[in-house]
C-alpha cells in the first residue's frame, strides 16, 4: 500500500475539490446494512447516534450526506465478505464463490449508487446526474476513510476481522474509478 501513496494524495486532492459547494446536513453517522430494517414494502433506518467512538460533538457536525453513503457502500462489502464466509468454510470453496460474490457487490454498488442519485438529483441536492457523477472523488475519499475507521475498530474489537477492511482500502487505494463500480 505504500506504492499506492501517490495515488492515495491525489484521489485526496480530487477530493478537495469535488466537495467545494457541497450541502452539508445532519447524518445518520453510522449508516450500513445492520441499521436498516424491512418494514413491508419499505425500509426503516434506525440508531441515529453515529460512530460510537466518535464523540458526541463531531457526530452533531453537519457534513456531506455521502459520508453515509460511504458507509452503506463498505457495508455492501462486509456483507460480501460475511456471505463468502458463511457458506464455505474451506479456503476452495471460498475461492470458487468469490467472484460471484464480487459481481454480487459490484451490481449492488452501482444499483445503490443509481438510485441515490436520482433520488439526490430529484430532492434538488444535486442539479443533475452530472453534478451527482463530479462528487464522486469525495464519496471515494469518505469511503477510504470509512474503511480506515473500520481497520481501527476491528483492530481494537475483532482482529480477526482486518482482513475486510485492509482489503477494501487496497481496492481503494488503487481504484482507477472513484465509484468502484
Amino acid at each position: 500500500m505504500i506504492a499506492s501513496e501517490p495515488a492515495l494524495l491525489s484521489s485526496i486532492d480530487r477530493a478537495a475539490s469535488a466537495g467545494v459547494g457541497q450541502l452539508r446536513t445532519r447524518l445518520h453517522g453510522d449508516l450500513h446494512l445492520g441499521q436498516v430494517l424491512v418494514c413491508r414494502d419499505d425500509f426503516m433506518l434506525i440508531d441515529f447516534e453515529g460512530e460510537p467512538q466518535r464523540d458526541f460533538e463531531e457526530r452533531r457536525i453537519k457534513n456531506s450526506a455521502l459520508r453515509d453513503v460511504a458507509g452503506m457502500l463498505r457495508s455492501f462489502d462486509y456483507a460480501r465478505h460475511t456471505a463468502l464466509h458463511a457458506v464455505s468454510a474451506a479456503e476452495a470453496g471460498r475461492a470458487k464463490l468469490a467472484p460471484l460474490a464480487r459481481r454480487w457487490e459490484r451490481e449492488l454498488r452501482a444499483a445503490f449508487l443509481q438510485t441515490y442519485a436520482g433520488v439526490a438529483v430529484a430532492a434538488g441536492l444535486y442539479a443533475d446526474a452530472a453534478a451527482f457523477d463530479a462528487a464522486a472523488p469525495l464519496l471515494h475519499l469518505f469511503e477510504l476513510e470509512k474503511a480506515l475507521y473500520e481497520l481501527r475498530y476491528e483492530m481494537d474489537n475483532r482482529p480477526d476481522w482486518i482482513g475486510v477492511p485492509l482489503a477494501g482500502i487496497a481496492a481503494l487505494a488503487g481504484a482507477d474509478n472513484p465509484t468502484r463500480s
